[in-house]
């Protein structure tokens, strides 16, 4: 926090300040919201959320006042999670991850005014507002857009206001939130609300790289990518980015820079609608936690609305297909994460039911999305031997090209997964 109050106090054009919770809380309130029966683990993961906060508010000067604020929250995450014991709730979920954000952002005002700085926070439940679709809550931007003008922007005349990430309210004043990874979505929300002249993403890497480093130890730093480019590896699995952070930004042009909060002093990357250079190969990206699904039935042979009526089924059901590839007889698709559950995507029953009437219906877990993101890929030749050639060894489960020219990807078993994006950083970049 204290990082992050010298990045605000280094450049005077910060005034607002978009905060998620503390390291560690949302998994922690993620599982006491999922209702926990066993009362020593309960009493455990409450015991570790107050000396997570604890270890914070004791190193503050004048602590008092801000550490009431949090015991209130704690005492409010008790009673939730306790009702969440009895009978768990997505909007209970959302009430209760919810609270990460507000202890957090309590603190960070406060150390922000302890520095000299003319620091308030705010409740962005006031502006930030979505339908009730708890979990992944859709935002209303004309409505966020007005109370943005009328909260918000007089607000950041003369402060630098501290608001919350991931969070929101429905037209009743219900808490919602955005999915997880939501925080960073919720700046670029605030940023077209308030017409911001750029958005700027502190996390704990400088920038993005040309695959994890983790994962790939020669992995690159690249200075400036495309927004379509950022997409496309936010969306196949880099953690660097939330999936629709992006699209806030894309539609009003604004630029957005992602550094390091841990070492601002090596740059970052900066996204932007044009850059200098558009290479072939741009990044990996991994995904893992996938769910394939493959349908099989002969009455798909040379037959028409057979794939509207599985999409129709899935739509009933509210189920997001991310990738599809169909042969005659058959059509696999891979589930999309949409809430803040965590795990793999799940089938629910009723509707692996109803597909069982068109057809066999066959789901796997275990598997891993590699995405190649480049440009052009569809207009270029002779890469695919390169790709390919270096993935001979791997057992390739389901391929997606040609319906955009950024990605490549497929999918492998779970197991294997870090190795083939090692081969393939080591082949393609290094």
């Amino acid at each position: 926090m204290s990082r992050c109050a010298e990045i605000i106090e280094s450049n005077p054009n910060t005034k607002l300040v978009v905060s998620s919770a503390c390291s560690g809380v949302t998994n922690l309130l993620v599982e006491l919201a999922n209702g926990v029966q066993d009362q020593e683990r309960k009493n455990e993961l409450l015991a570790k959320l107050a000396e997570i906060h604890d270890s914070i508010l004791n190193q503050l000067k004048e602590p008092t006042e801000v550490a009431t604020r949090v015991y209130a929250l704690l005492d409010k995450i008790t009673s939730l999670a306790e009702a969440a014991s009895i009978q768990s709730s997505a909007k209970l979920t959302d009430h209760l991850v919810a609270c990460g954000e507000r202890m957090s952002t309590h603190i960070l005002a406060q150390l922000m005014r302890e520095r000299g700085i003319n620091a308030v926070r705010f409740d962005i439940r006031e502006v930030l507002r979505t339908d009730s679709n708890y979990g992944k809550g859709e935002p209303q931007l004309d409505e966020i857009s007005r109370l943005a003008e009328e909260k918000l922007v007089p607000l950041c005349q003369d402060h630098v206001v501290i608001t919350q990430g991931f969070v929101g309210a429905d037209e009743a004043g219900n808490t919602t939130t955005l999915g997880r990874g939501g925080s960073d979505y919720s700046a670029a929300l605030i940023a077209e609300a308030v017409k911001a002249s750029g958005l700027e993403i502190w996390t704990d890497v400088p920038g993005i790289y040309t695959t994890d480093p983790r994962i790939a130890p020669l992995a690159s730093p690249i200075p400036e990518i495309s927004f379509s480019e950022a997409s496309e590896m936010a969306n196949f699995g880099a953690k660097i980015l939330h999936p629709s952070t992006l699209v806030p930004a894309l539609r009003h042009d604004i630029p957005v820079f992602v550094g390091s909060s841990k070492e601002p002093e090596k740059g970052g990357t900066w996204i932007r609608h044009q850059v200098g250079s558009s290479p072939l190969f741009r990044a990996l990206a991994l995904r893992c936690n996938q769910t394939m699904v493959t349908l099989r039935s002969d009455k798909m042979f040379h037959a028409y609305g057979f794939l509207a009526k599985v999409f129709e089924i899935l739509a009933k059901y509210k189920i997001s297909v991310d990738l599809i590839t169909t042969s005659e007889i058959s059509v696999s698709l891979t589930l999309d994460q949409t809430d803040t559950s965590g795990g793999a995507p799940q089938l629910p029953e009723a509707a692996r039911a109803e597909l069982e009437t068109l057809c066999s219906v066959e789901v796997e877990h275990n598997l891993c999305l590699v995405a190649l993101i480049g440009n052009n890929m569809s207009e270029s030749k002779g890469y695919a031997k390169q790709v390919f050639g270096t993935l001979e060894d791997f057992n390739l489960r389901m391929i997606c090209y040609g319906a955009s020219p950024h990605n490549l990807c497929f999918l492998v078993e779970e197991s294997v997964a870090r190795l083939a994006i090692q081969k393939l950083h080591t082949e393609l970049f290094e």
